[in-house]
């Protein structure tokens, strides 16, 4: 980690502050983990902090330790609007652009406080005044680890720090699949095991706890898989009224996307979900590969994220947006088929 940066950020903690912690919308596991781990990190050394999200997370990830301390800004407003406007410091953990944290965004806009970035995603806007952004990082979780080992306070990580950042490497590298792994994240993973991470609980947690419906959802969604062997590509459709049919709740299509690689040949996987409320189709990529779906999800789809992982959306029609994916194809065929 950069010295200058871990010297910033030390001179900031030297003195007690009112923290903020803030991760994106429609927060997954190493957004919670992470903002946890920090929270965790920043009540141990004495500091006023509190992590507010813009919207509600999962229920799989609502037994990590300090869950019920989270403020949901959806759901508390005002209390979260003083926080931030009393704020010394504002953390924003997992996203590297405010359009990513929903109706939080003109809060923080207006928000007097100093803000730092730690974010493993490209393309990094600067409205932070410390910005720890590392692209090769498997995890937002493992640069708070970084950090934490940087300030030389690796003996203050608590077993429930050390467990909420655990499970948020493991499910950001796909339970340590991913090409992202490296192996400086096995001897993080390793030090948290040893600081008290209980890794057979978290995956347990995580990954063992699905409910009648969402195994239905998940099935409806396998047997709508397009696969475009011409393409190398795989997608799945799921419409509103076939989540309301099996009764989805939020998280349940966590990982669906990933389905299409694990199929012979396919290097580019793809999920489009309609979300009648918001009026749009929220869409995730995957590959394998130097297939880029961050450049893809930029360039058509309002999106971005890593080079093998990204989200994107559409104001259109899941059948238009589906048959525009389609149209794209071609013109990727070489790299597809690379």
């Amino acid at each position: 980690m950069n010295l200058e940066i871990t010297k910033a950020i030390k001179t900031l903690l030297n003195v007690p502050q009112k923290i903020v912690i803030i991760p994106h919308k429609n927060p997954d596991g190493d957004a919670i983990g992470s903002t946890l781990g920090l929270w965790h990190y920043l009540k141990n050394k004495g500091q006023d902090a509190t992590i507010i999200v813009p919207n509600d997370f999962p229920k799989f990830l609502k037994w990590m330790p300090g869950t019920e301390q989270i403020i949901i800004f959806e759901k508390d407003a005002s209390t979260a609007r003083q926080l931030i406007n009393n704020a010394s410091i504002i953390f924003t953990l997992d996203f590297n652009h405010l359009g990513r944290i929903g109706q939080l965004q003109p809060l923080l806009e207006d928000a007097s406080a100093t803000f730092v970035m730690i974010d493993h995603h490209q393309e990094p806007d600067d409205y932070a005044k410390i910005t720890y952004s590392d692209v090769s990082m498997s995890s937002t979780c493992e640069m708070v680890y970084n950090l934490i080992e940087g300030l030389n306070d690796v003996e203050c990580i608590t077993p429930e720090l050390a467990i909420s950042l655990y499970t948020g490497i493991m499910t950001d590298t796909g339970s340590f699949k991913y090409s992202s792994t490296t192996s400086r994240t096995h001897t993080v993973v390793a030090k948290l095991i040893e600081r008290g991470a209980k890794n057979t609980e978290a995956h347990n947690k995580v990954y063992d706890t699905n409910t009648p419906s969402r195994l239905h959802l998940l099935g409806c969604a396998l047997k709508n898989m397009v696969i475009l062997e011409e393409f190398n590509t795989a997608f799945i459709t799921l419409s509103q009224a076939e989540l309301d049919a099996n009764d989805y709740k939020k998280g349940d299509t966590e990982g669906f996307v990933n389905y299409g690689l694990t199929l012979e040949g396919i290097v580019f996987a793809v999920i489009f979900i309609e979300n009648r409320e918001e009026g749009i189709i929220k869409i995730s990529f995957r590959s394998e590969g130097d297939f880029s779906v961050n450049e893809f999800a930029r360039a058509h789809f309002n999106g971005g994220g890593h080079t093998n992982a990204a989200g994107g959306r559409s104001d259109v029609s899941l059948e238009d947006t589906t048959a525009l994916f389609k149209s794209l194809l071609p013109q990727y065929k070489a790299d597809l088929n690379a």
